[in-house]
């Protein structure tokens, strides 16, 4: 069987700020299995991408192993790409956003190769308040080794083998807010009305800004006792807030009564408006945010929106202060400044 794009478009449909097409941030077809999760998210963050009117070539998306790791060859044909090996994403970007720190660093995940033999790097990488966007897609399985369970899955799931998980499960939310992520979201693949603005809200934040995306695996745990199907999210999910993103370039215009609603300032001048159902929780609290995880895990819901930023936050170039010219970009006068300014180096050392 042979697989193609169709390279029809519309003629009419308009390009972007930048001159860009929608098609020009798509990318290869998928070979995932039909309805699986990660592809809505994929659209999400191409149609992000496109709204956002951010080049192709400005984008470096690098992954691990898994399924949703195989995402770069599904978006941004035109982008930078980079398919590392499993669990070890954040050492490539770490390396890469070093080397050029004026693209924008795109980390796509599973929940197997983060929360398990990608722990440890995930966890540094958060630490270090790396700027990048990691998506991580959780279905709560294995799905390229026939459906085990990871580390995300709820105590209590059954998946498609029909024997319950019996350990506790690891959520990465709450351990990117403790560990100082400035921005953290949570949200659900098939709900591309609440994702694509919370994409373009983390694209816009300078710093580590993680997405947990449940993304249900519809082969190995897509049944009714899964807590990461897809009925069982619809059910059990309640968003914390519902928002609006704000470039910076357009003029805020809405109004909402007041305590219903908390404006928060990304770095580049774009703003957050959300709108809540609980006007005491307050986005900016790392301890509020951590305790409304806790509450609504009691309740047995799935708390989904952005769930903590941090606006002051500053990413790992600004904490060891690098050079703001890109190191790919210097030249040997740069690297090689002479033997005054070696001595003038030791001499501050002395």
């Amino acid at each position: 069987m042979t697989f193609f794009r169709p390279s029809f478009r519309h003629p009419d449909l308009p390009p972007n700020d930048a001159g860009y097409y929608l098609k020009d941030y798509e990318g290869g077809i998928s070979t995932l299995c039909a309805g699986c999760g990660h592809d809505s998210t994929n659209a999400a963050i191409i149609q992000a991408c496109f709204e956002l009117s951010i080049p192709p070539h400005k984008i470096a998306k690098i992954s691990g192993i898994g399924c949703s790791s195989k995402s770069p060859a599904y978006l941004l044909g035109k982008a930078h790409g980079f398919n590392s090996v499993h669990g070890r994403m954040p050492s490539i970007v770490t390396g890469a956003n070093m080397a050029n720190r004026d693209l924008l660093y795109l980390g796509i995940s599973g929940d197997g190769d983060t929360a398990s033999i990608g722990m440890g790097q995930f966890a540094h990488a958060v630490r270090r308040n790396l700027n990048m966007v990691y998506v991580m897609m959780n279905n709560g399985c294995y799905g390229l080794t026939k459906g085990q369970y990871s580390a995300t899955a709820d105590k209590g799931s059954v998946g498609k083998k029909g024997e319950p998980n019996m350990l506790e499960s690891i959520d990465l939310c709450e351990i990117a807010i403790q560990l100082g992520a400035g921005f953290v979201g949570r949200s659900f693949s098939g709900d591309k009305r609440q994702l694509v603005p919370m994409l373009k809200a983390a694209m816009s934040h300078t710093g580590m800004a993680f997405i947990d995306v449940i993304s249900p695996c519809v082969t190995f745990n897509n049944t009714p006792g899964s807590t990461k199907s897809y009925h069982w999210v619809r059910e059990h999910s309640e968003a914390t807030n519902t928002f609006d993103y704000v470039p910076f370039k357009q003029e805020i215009t809405t109004d909402y009564e007041d305590g219903t609603t908390e404006s928060v300032v990304l770095h580049d001048n774009s703003v957050i408006q959300l709108h809540k159902k609980d006007s005491s929780i307050h986005v900016t609290d790392r301890r509020q945010a951590v305790d409304a995880l806790e509450e609504h895990k009691e309740k047995g819901l799935i708390l989904t929106g952005v769930l903590y930023i941090d606006p002051d936050s500053e990413d790992t170039h600004r904490i060891i202060n690098t050079s703001r010219q890109p190191l790919n970009t210097l030249g040997k006068k740069d690297l090689c400044p002479g033997n005054e300014a070696l001595q003038s180096i030791n001499e501050s050392m002395r």
